[in-house]
């Protein structure tokens, strides 16, 4: 790699590598493995060959808020005691200069990333139903996790988080520039109108086969990408992952790409009532949550577009992808609307 790869800064990186990371051999490589509109994940391989991750903002484009290394880093060494598998956090980098934003390292974990069909086509059809009976078992371990015992106690917040997200995805998708948002309002209306009441938990944000590593067995050897963690009912991780989870000719399409339509996984049924019967929590209120999942995607399908289309993220070859999630975006709206319909929340119109 050279050392004017994106986001790396070779020689003042290698040197706090060298100071800051137990154990790691001066040089070192890096390779981007993981970046665009997410935070980039480059894999770092020192002189002895042992093997590192370092995760840091994108380097434009985006907002920062977004973008909370600090965030990541805490819930990373708040989960790395726990039955929750997590890759270990080794250190973090606080100060900008170093390499343009702050920086953390991890533990590298090999494993297939399970990010869309091709992936669930490359795991052995023996172990889809494992991997997809322990994406649930992770998650309710992670639900498990009492985030006050665990030291992220600051983080529980009276407002319940179904009213911060429709806060949050609501204010965003109108300062995107995003056109004809009338039904996404709509929705937002319905949903904030019937909210229902919540629990306290951990909530990954976006818990699905995508943001994690799996091993030939199916197994889940880590969980990934927490950069939109926070605490919350978990119902929306199991929402989440419901919406995102599509077989072949089901449902309105999945929030985002996942391996579920190949052979051999199990069911978003089968998904629900092995959550339902492991950990013993109500599942009743679910629909809501999906529909506010599909929702949620859609703000977030809508802003890209939006700005893709003014040209604020230049001419990465996702353009035409932005405008096919733009079209499933209005998919998705509309099957949260018809959700929430069925469920007696909103009129016929």
């Amino acid at each position: 790699m050279s050392g004017a790869e994106a986001g790396i800064e070779r020689a003042p990186v290698t040197d706090w590598l060298a100071a800051n990371v137990p154990g790691l051999v001066a040089p070192v490589t890096f390779t981007l493995v993981a970046g665009g509109r997410s935070n980039l994940t480059y894999r770092v391989e020192d002189a002895a060959g042992a093997a590192f991750a370092l995760r840091r903002p994108p380097t434009g484009g985006v907002l920062s808020t977004a973008h909370d290394m600090g965030r990541e880093w805490r819930f990373l060494s708040a989960l790395a005691p726990t039955a929750v598998p997590v890759p270990q956090p080794l250190a973090y980098c606080a100060d900008p200069a170093v390499t343009g934003a702050e920086f953390y390292v991890m533990e590298f974990v090999d494993g297939l990333v399970l990010a869309d069909l091709d992936a669930g086509l490359r795991l052995a059809p023996s172990a889809r139903p494992c991997a997809g009976r322990d994406v649930v078992d992770v998650l309710i371990r992670l639900h498990e996790v009492d985030p006050v015992e665990v030291g992220l106690g600051d983080l529980v917040r009276s407002r319940g988080y179904v009213e911060r997200q429709l806060y949050r995805w609501h204010r965003q998708v109108h300062r995107s520039g995003a056109a004809n948002l009338d039904l996404l309002d709509e929705v937002h209306d319905l949903l904030a109108a019937r909210v229902p009441a919540q629990g306290d938990g951990i909530v990954h944000g976006d818990f699905r086969p995508g943001n994690m590593a799996f091993g030939p067995d199916g197994r889940v050897r880590a969980v990934f990408d927490w950069e939109l963690a926070t605490t919350g009912d978990p119902l929306a991780d199991l929402g989440w992952l419901v919406a995102t989870w599509q077989l072949p000719d089901a449902g309105p399409g999945p929030t985002t790409p996942g391996p579920s339509a190949a052979p051999g996984f199990p069911s978003q049924d089968e998904l629900v009532a092995r959550y339902a019967k492991t950990s013993g929590r109500d599942v009743s209120n679910l629909p809501y949550f999906v529909a506010f999942a599909r929702w949620r995607s859609a703000c977030i399908m809508a802003g890209v577009h939006a700005r893709y289309l003014a040209g604020v993220m230049g001419d990465d070859g996702y353009l035409d992808q932005a405008r096919q999630r733009g079209e499933q975006a209005e998919a998705l709206v509309h099957a949260a609307r018809d959700a929430l319909r069925d469920l007696g929340i909103g009129g016929i119109g």
